[in-house]
């Protein structure tokens, strides 16, 4: 299983890959909101474009608009969802 902290690495290269965000991977803070005041800026097409590219690297389906509320708030929500499920493949409780 891929530890935490190279999981955040890989999922915040991945936002920076496929929304073309003006910042480094190294600058986005782990628990910092992605949309909203003070936010990283985020918008609902890169809510989108996130949603896909999290199902295309990782199986995460998320088709809940509450639950992708809470599962894109930050990094660390993002993972903790990603770990969930790969939690949840290997038969995990």
């Amino acid at each position: 299983m891929v530890d935490t902290n190279s999981l955040k690495d890989q999922i915040k290269s991945l936002m920076v890959e496929n929304l073309m965000l003006q910042v480094t991977a190294a600058e986005i803070r782990d628990d910092q909101a992605l949309f909203g005041p003070g936010s990283l800026g985020l918008d609902s097409v890169d809510a989108l474009q996130l949603v896909v590219a999290l199902d295309k690297t990782f199986g995460l389906k998320i088709a809940d608009p509450v639950a992708a509320k809470q599962i894109l708030h930050s990094v660390n929500t993002i993972v903790e969802a990603v770990e969930r499920k790969k939690k949840e493949e290997s038969g995990g409780s």
